[in-house]
């Protein structure tokens, strides 16, 4: 059953290659960063549903707090990145190292015990489901997490690794090895167990995001 306000397949825009790259602009970011959250929760772009995001969807206010502090250290305005971190931490329990990239629309469901650092990459779309740790193992990298992957509850990504776009790990799965694109993969260490197909919430991202 759609949502009310979820706009049809005419009203989805696409962004332009210069919007999509992240960094460029404060505010531009943060606008792609609503238009793909709004279209995972079938929502559309409007006012009502922009004072939604701002009041009541946490993850969309990590990803603001978020951009803000990079924001910060880019133009080092000092002391805002720790105040905000701390925020960050405080109010959705949630911990994001300074030098790591967080491509656009990326979708915390549950914010709590997810932690991403080192110079872990994280591209357009991905899904966090709760408690995921994303980092170095042995301080030798950390991943680098293609598009629209999916990370169920508990999932850990560790070490100078590659995962490939749209992948799916089930809940508590431990990754410490390159998984191709478009896989499923479970189990401690995760292994794949058969080609993804991406859900319906993922497909609204992907139709909202660059190709």
């Amino acid at each position: 059953m759609q949502h009310d306000d979820y706009p049809s397949d005419s009203a989805v825009s696409s962004l332009s290659e210069q919007q999509r790259v992240v960094g460029r602009s404060l505010l531009r970011d943060l606008k792609i960063d609503l238009r793909m959250i709004l279209a995972y929760e079938e929502r559309r772009f409007s006012l009502k549903n922009i004072v939604w995001a701002l009041f009541a969807c946490d993850a969309y206010m990590v990803l603001l707090t978020f951009r803000l502090r990079k924001w910060a250290r880019r133009y080092h305005i000092p002391g805002l990145n720790r105040i905000l971190r701390f925020l960050q931490t405080a109010l959705y329990a949630i911990e994001l190292g300074n030098d790591i990239t967080l491509g656009h629309g990326v979708y915390f469901v549950h914010t709590v015990g997810t932690v991403v650092g080192g110079d872990a990459r994280v591209g357009d779309g991905c899904v966090f489901f709760g408690n995921n740790t994303i980092g170095a193992a042995r301080f030798k990298g950390s991943p680098q997490i293609g598009r629209f992957t999916v990370l169920g509850a508990g999932v850990r990504i560790l070490g100078k690794i590659n995962i490939g776009e749209n992948c799916f790990f089930g809940a508590n799965a431990v990754v410490v090895a390159d998984i191709p694109a478009n896989k499923i993969a479970v189990g401690i260490p995760a292994s794949v167990v058969r080609d993804n197909q991406p859900t319906t919430a993922v497909q609204r991202l992907q139709a909202e995001a660059i190709a």
